[in-house]
């Protein structure tokens, strides 16, 4: 998963990405975007390394980008160059600030901010749309390609998203190419100062996240980048004290995978113990594809063992010999700790 950092000047965006990836804080990079990846802390793939002791664990991860921010403090709008880093990305994560910052003018306004925001990516999608729209008057439009151009028109000028628009009202298929902002998952991060880092979203930002199908969490970028950095030990006091339970980087996963419907299936043998990231709802044989392309190609069936019913017994042996693995076809749909072995004949 690439998740693009994005806001504001003064917003606090770098000291985000440093608390959710434990990188420091630079003092400034080039105007050229920084990477950091994460493991997505996963205690069902630890209990299975243990378990096959395998050439190799894999984590699911997530790859932050902290894009750089050319907006500016007077938010004349997003730049050419900062558009297209936004747009290569696969989620939108926009902090907001919403602590006093000595350097910028006028207290903090996150709502504001995340109207000016939305309004940006709002109009840059509408300018594809519409130039797609009149090249169609010249080179005839399939009539699906058609409807969808039309439909995601009347969306954006009536201020929606792209991303309100279900997968039954828009079909995306005929999309693939075009990197629509507004059609992007987006997480709002709002970026408080430390007395308020336990504090819930207000009721109005929350209200607005809603309209927006948007997700949001707070934090306090500026201390739990301290936090980030401690020793693992060292950590649980000192979020204790700000009122919190868990870290802010196990609050965004949570937040993400909500947000994004995400589950998780596993894979065990003795080369590697893995977890797969995969949409909910998802079929064994778009999990097989997940794995490798052949698998999707010549899928002819799953073995699935569930991690409760693995756990129960120990062993794969032990499953088969109870009777209890499941041989399905490609249409079961994968749930979350699904283990999985794919038969497949290309």
């Amino acid at each position: 998963m690439k998740v693009g950092l994005v806001g504001f000047a003064g917003s606090g965006k770098s000291t985000v990405f440093s608390t959710l990836t434990g990188l420091p804080a630079p003092v400034g990079h080039g105007g050229e975007p920084r990477l950091g990846t994460v493991k997505v802390p996963d205690e069902r793939v630890d209990t299975l390394s243990k378990i096959f002791s395998p050439k190799k664990t894999t984590y699911a991860e997530i790859i932050f980008c902290d894009v750089p921010g050319e907006h500016g403090a007077e938010r004349k709008g997003l730049s050419r160059k900062a558009l297209q880093q936004i747009r290569d990305q696969e989620v939108l994560c926009l902090v907001l600030r919403a602590f006093p910052n000595p350097a910028l003018e006028g207290d903090p306004d996150p709502l504001a901010d995340l109207e000016a925001f939305h309004t940006e990516c709002l109009l840059a999608d509408l300018e594809i749309v519409e130039r797609r729209l009149d090249r169609a008057k010249k080179d005839k439009l399939e009539p699906i390609e058609l409807a969808a151009f039309q439909s995601m028109k009347s969306t954006l000028e009536q201020g929606l998203p792209l991303r309100s628009l279900s997968a039954a009202a828009l079909n995306r298929d005929s999309l693939k190419g075009y990197t629509l902002l507004t059609d992007r998952p987006l997480l709002v991060v709002l970026n408080r100062a430390e007395s308020e880092a336990a504090q819930p979203i207000p009721g109005a930002m929350a209200a607005r996240l809603a309209q927006l199908h948007a997700g949001g969490l707070v934090l306090s970028a500026s201390v739990e980048a301290e936090i980030a950095a401690m020793a693992p030990a060292d950590r649980s006091a000192f979020l204790e004290d700000l009122g919190l339970k868990e870290s802010a980087l196990t609050r965004f996963i949570r937040t993400a995978y909500e947000l994004l419907d995400l589950i998780s299936f596993l894979t065990v043998g003795a080369d590697e113990v893995r977890a797969w990231p995969i949409k909910r709802g998802a079929t064994a044989r778009q999990a097989a594809g997940r794995i490798h392309s052949d698998l999707e190609r010549g899928f002819i069936r799953a073995e699935v063992i569930p991690y409760k019913t693995f756990m129960e017994y120990g062993s794969e042996q032990a499953v088969k010999d109870a009777g209890r693995l499941q041989i399905e076809g490609k249409d079961y749909i994968v749930a979350d700790g699904d283990i999985l072995h794919v038969r497949f004949n290309v």
